[in-house]
């Protein structure tokens, strides 16, 4: 009985020691978001909706997004998903507007196959399709 009682305390003494090591991964990923919450950076809503942040009132809690050149929403910032590309953290601008770190030019993950660039659309087509790129339309 005794046993059973210690085993029982352990447990519980593991379920409360992991809640809080989530709560303060939590707080360090939120704190993590909110620094990178600047005017250029690209982020993904809740919702889903892709956007680069035009502007940001701490005030109020609302962040301007571009979706598309001329389209803006105005979101709330709890909204906000994670951030897709984050700005460049020295401030650099280029033509007044803040530099968006790329990470398309990575290596590419293990396993991951790299089409080659130089493709020209027929052959593209012609590489889906099954077919030649030098076949008329006609035959």
């Amino acid at each position: 009985m005794d046993l059973q009682l210690i085993f029982f305390g352990v447990v519980i003494i593991v379920i409360i020691a992991l809640m809080f090591r989530n709560g303060r991964k939590r707080q360090r990923d939120a704190a993590a978001m909110n620094t990178g919450l600047k005017p250029g950076a690209e982020i993904m809503t809740a919702s889903g909706i892709f956007g680069r942040i035009v502007s940001f009132d701490e005030e109020e809690n609302k962040v301007v997004i571009e979706t598309h050149p001329g389209s803006h929403l105005t979101i709330h910032r709890q909204a906000i998903g994670r951030i897709v590309t984050p700005v460049a953290e020295d401030g650099t601008e280029l033509n007044g507007e803040p530099v968006v770190l790329d990470d398309a030019a990575a290596d590419p993950a293990f396993g991951e196959r790299v089409e080659p660039s130089t493709t020209t659309d027929a052959d593209e087509t012609a590489r889906r399709t099954g077919g030649s790129a030098s076949k008329g339309a006609g035959e």
